[in-house]
């Protein structure tokens, strides 16, 4: 895992995306865009098998949820226990996981694995609605930029499985039904 980084077209925004299990890919992406180091970024999957690539382990009705809002525009925060993974969850001990609709980008991630896939932005500016706008922001520091146009959407709606019920941590580009409860 050479932990090589770009700017790929995402389900919602440009994305400045990485290896997910590259530490590597990683440490470059907060550098590159001067993220929190306490914060995680999303991670992009193309199956639920992927999530048992971090050992997460989803129980029958959490699976069910998933199945429900993945593919789309829904990013599920679950737990990640394993300390091997901190460099990824950031002391958080969770990770937050989304599925896209978009045909070419599970192609990709089918290729690549699992990407952490952040805005593509600096933190705390507007996030690249074009490639132009990328590369202002990252220049010949990222590996590649694959244009796809103008992109305007909001942000993934995010949402944490807690204790059996479904709590929406950011309002976005997605509706989301809360009404997973353990019984």
């Amino acid at each position: 895992m050479r932990g090589g980084v770009g700017v790929l077209p995402t389900d919602t925004l440009y994305g400045l995306v990485g290896c997910a299990l590259s530490q590597k890919a990683v440490a470059r992406i907060y550098r590159l865009r001067k993220r929190d180091p306490k914060k995680p970024c999303i991670i992009l999957i193309s199956s639920l098998r992927d999530l048992t690539r971090f050992g997460v382990k989803a129980d029958a009705q959490t699976k069910r949820f998933l199945n429900t809002v993945w593919p789309g525009k829904v990013s599920v925060v679950l737990p990640c226990p394993l300390k091997k993974f901190a460099y990824v969850h950031r002391g958080t001990k969770t990770l937050a996981f989304r599925m896209p609709k978009n045909a070419l980008l599970q192609r990709i991630l089918r290729k690549t694995g699992p990407l952490v896939a952040p805005s593509a932005n600096i933190e705390g500016m507007p996030s690249a609605t074009t490639i132009t706008e990328a590369k202002r922001y990252f220049g010949e520091a990222a590996d590649f930029y694959m244009n796809a146009g103008r992109r305007v959407s909001a942000p993934s709606t995010l949402v944490a499985v807690e204790h059996g019920r479904i709590v929406i941590k950011r309002h976005g580009s997605a509706k989301v039904k809360i009404d997973m409860v353990r019984e």
